[in-house]
């Protein structure tokens, strides 16, 4: 942990707990009372600094906004019954963060800074993280560039970041998805695999036409083909047809999902065959079609498990059977509420003791 003389600490003079309509939680509109803030400059990162949540002020130069120098990533901490606190493998967001950050050619962050940073500032506002059922306390680490220079060149001066907010589920009961044939959220050889900003933004056009459309997310496909399953932006997908759990091969344009790693570790631990592969869309629409394609659900840190319904593909539904009756969704999603709680043994040792 970093010790307290090692970090510049100002706390704020009155908490804003008490503010919070904690039966109207939502996901990402409420936020805790510090966040974290460490400056690099000259090739080295400086002290680390604790501050109470706010503004920030930048020039309108700063490379972030022209260039697109920007990662980030997604944690949560949880809080059982007796007051213990966990943070679920934030070893593995390190380095998936310094992973994203060689891609988008900024500077990696020094070993121990990404997990201690976030235990200290978990610590201090652990008052703010709900306990009911599916909320948690969202982490948000996030990198980006503040050179105030316009020119197409890599930034020397960042920032490193991280605030937390009190959160409830990302998608509440069944999700509905369309597989995209024609839009691209990330091609070979590009940033897919990294978390960039520009991922995100990228998706935002035609995630929001699916959504329009009465979809919650959309299921992209490869950039040259359309023919090949990929991701669904929030989350990673997996499928489930009889004793196989199946899903994308990981690739450049493809997350490496904390979530997908962890479900698919727990699916090889109760016995089922586990393929991580190329999955064309026609593969997916004749198991459909036969009845044969028996749970999908998507798999990441805000979504944690959401049961995938419907598929639309050229113009057409497909329906799963009732979502209730899914023997995997439906065993390793309260296992993985009571693992991260600490309530259940956890025997890959992915719990993050924070209090």
């Amino acid at each position: 942990m970093i010790a307290n003389k090692m970090m510049d600490i100002e706390k704020i003079d009155k908490s804003r707990i008490d503010q919070v309509e904690w039966d109207n939680l939502g996901f990402g509109k409420v936020f805790a009372d510090h966040m974290v803030v460490v400056e690099y400059h000259n090739g080295q990162w400086e002290t680390p600094k604790v501050r109470p949540y706010g503004p920030m002020h930048f020039s309108p130069a700063i490379s972030a906004l022209h260039y697109g120098q920007a990662i980030f990533e997604g944690l949560k901490a949880f809080k059982n019954d007796d007051g213990e606190v966990f943070v679920f493998r934030p070893e593995k967001n390190a380095i998936r963060f310094n992973k994203s950050a060689e891609r988008m050619c900024m500077p990696p962050l020094p070993d121990g800074l990404f997990v201690d940073s976030i235990r200290q500032l978990v610590e201090m506002d652990h008052e703010w993280i709900p306990k009911g059922e599916g909320e948690s306390l969202y982490i948000r680490p996030h990198m980006f560039a503040i050179d105030e220079y316009v020119g197409v060149r890599p930034s020397e001066s960042y920032l490193f970041v991280i605030f937390t907010c009190p959160v409830n589920r990302y998608y509440t009961g069944e999700v509905k998805v369309k597989i995209e044939p024609k839009y691209t959220r990330a091609a070979k050889g590009g940033t897919g695999h990294a978390k960039a900003a520009g991922n995100y933004g990228a998706a935002l056009w035609p995630t929001k036409t699916a959504q329009d459309d009465g979809y919650n997310a959309i299921l992209w496909t490869d950039a040259q083909t359309h023919e090949y399953l990929e991701e669904s932006g929030t989350m990673n997908v997996i499928f489930r047809s009889g004793n196989k759990i199946f899903t994308p091969e990981l690739s450049d344009s493809i997350l490496d999902g904390v979530t997908r790693d962890s479900v698919l570790q727990l699916a090889k631990d109760w016995g089922f065959e586990v393929e991580e592969r190329k999955i064309s869309v026609f593969e997916l629409i004749d198991l459909l079609r036969e009845g044969k394609l028996d749970e999908a659900f998507g798999a990441g840190t805000a979504a944690t498990i959401a049961p995938i319904r419907t598929i639309l593909y050229q113009g057409v539904e497909y329906h799963l059977t009732d979502t209730t009756t899914w023997p995997f969704t439906n065993k390793i999603s309260p296992y993985f509420d009571r693992l991260k709680r600490g309530v259940e043994a956890d025997s890959h040792q992915w719990n993050f003791r924070i209090l």
